[in-house]
């Protein structure tokens, strides 16, 4: 047991010292060229960024997991810490460059989460999972939108949006405040080795509930842009809706076929190969005006239920390549954040957390009734429906880049938000785990 706890205590010794090291680095080099009067290349301020933000968010995201947190809270914490509103150590230009990751780690996000769904699993109870997901996403959805929707003009996001507008944007940001989080789900499960009808039930509740959440957003992401005018020509919404959602499940089944005809008759590279495939979506989806998390949702689900066996290659190839990416990503967004505008929103974010946390716990109690569910499973599935993550900061992504005057502000919200249920919703779940007997049950 001693020897134990000196090892974990080294470790963490061993990167601390290297991310001291290599913060005090970055502030020397930071530091030496405005001195000298140099401004670094768009291409050397890139690498420079890129160079940090892939060694130092590693090993925060590293002591995080130590801590017991998860490793996504330590990337958004480090971009938080070395961007342009705190050490300045990441500008605000090199924290623009590092965003053009956004659209690959969007479409792998959703991709892991269309991995995540095998249809043979969930057919036997589904109509319990169904009744129980409508009560637990549908109170949230209802109590969150109206909350949003009576508070509006004081949140400093559009206040002063009245009427349609106020209703659209309402609408479109209750969607992103409700929003789950599979990659978590995931992770809680992986690294607590459960099995069992608890995780079973989250996992496949989260999801699905993630599913019906980016086809609403979908929808309001549309309503929004035919209220401010954004919507192309003269085609009715009808149309357009039509197009992003079916166009988008078909695109990417197309895309997914594709892909596992490559793994059939190729197989090789699978990691690269699969980078490429989101980041075709992403830029392709952009392009014909799909949506990116549908259709790479869709690819994730047709592999996983029309050619099962490549299920585990698929997961090896994502835990290889997805790492570096949402590292990026993730301490991207921290390092966008307006952080003077996340403390003025501080009240608004600890509201909106108690809320939804709130919501989700009635939903659950509802969701239990509805669906039957033992309360040893229902009773504590609403603990596995608190964190967000990765999808949530991708819709928030979304809309601050298609909305620059109010999007932004949005986003900040969002990720105070995630920074939140990040922290919390792990802890809660895991220990929902513990309750049920479920924490190492794959091992035994």
């Amino acid at each position: 047991m001693a020897d134990g706890t000196r090892a974990f205590q080294g470790g963490l010794t061993r990167r601390g010292v290297a991310l001291l090291i290599a913060l005090g680095l970055a502030a020397w080099a930071r530091s030496y060229g405005a001195a000298a009067g140099v401004a670094p290349a768009a291409g050397a301020a890139a690498a420079f960024a890129l160079g940090l933000t892939l060694l130092g968010a590693t090993l925060v995201g590293a002591l995080s997991e130590r801590a017991g947190l998860p490793r996504v809270t330590g990337y958004l914490l480090f971009g938080l810490a070395c961007g342009p509103y705190a050490a300045d150590l990441v500008s605000e230009d090199m924290a623009r460059q590092l965003q053009l990751v956004n659209g690959l780690a969007v479409a792998l996000i959703a991709f892991v989460a269309g991995l995540e769904i095998d249809a043979r699993d969930i057919a036997p109870r589904l109509g319990g999972l169904a009744r129980f997901g409508a009560g637990a996403l549908g109170v949230p959805l209802a109590a969150v939108g109206l909350l949003l929707w009576a508070i509006w003009p004081w949140l400093p996001v559009a206040p002063e949006a009245t009427g349609v507008l106020r209703f659209a944007l309402a609408f479109l940001a209750t969607f992103v405040v409700v929003s789950f989080s599979p990659t978590v789900t995931v992770a809680v499960i992986a690294e607590s080795r459960a099995r069992g009808p608890l995780s079973e039930t989250v996992l496949a509740v989260v999801v699905l509930a993630d599913l019906v959440l980016i086809v609403g957003f979908t929808l309001a992401m549309q309503l929004v842009r035919t209220v401010t005018g954004g919507a192309e020509g003269d085609v009715g919404v009808g149309p357009l809706v039509g197009w992003e959602i079916f166009g988008s499940f078909a695109f990417g089944s197309l895309v997914g076929a594709a892909f596992a005809l490559y793994v059939r008759f190729v197989g090789r590279e699978l990691t690269l190969a699969l980078l490429a495939v989101c980041a075709a979506i992403a830029v392709l989806g952009a392009r014909f005006h799909f949506e990116p998390l549908l259709a790479a949702l869709a690819a994730g689900l047709l592999l996983q239920n029309v050619v099962p066996t490549l299920g585990a290659r698929l997961r090896t190839a994502v835990e290889r390549g997805s790492l570096p990416v949402l590292v990026v990503f993730f301490a991207a967004a921290g390092a966008s954040l307006h952080l003077d505008a996340l403390l003025a929103l501080a009240p608004f974010v600890a509201a909106l957390a108690a809320a939804r946390a709130a919501a989700v716990w009635q939903g659950g109690r509802l969701g239990t009734r509805w669906g039957r569910l033992p309360p040893t499973v229902g009773g504590e599935a609403w603990r596995g429906l608190v964190s967000q993550a990765g999808v949530t900061l991708g819709l928030a992504t979304i809309v601050a880049a298609e909305f620059p005057t109010w999007g932004p502000r949005l986003q900040a919200l969002v990720i105070g938000l995630v920074c939140v249920h990040e922290v919390v919703g792990p802890v809660l779940f895991r220990r929902a785990l513990e309750r049920a007997g479920e924490v190492g049950a794959a091992a035994r």
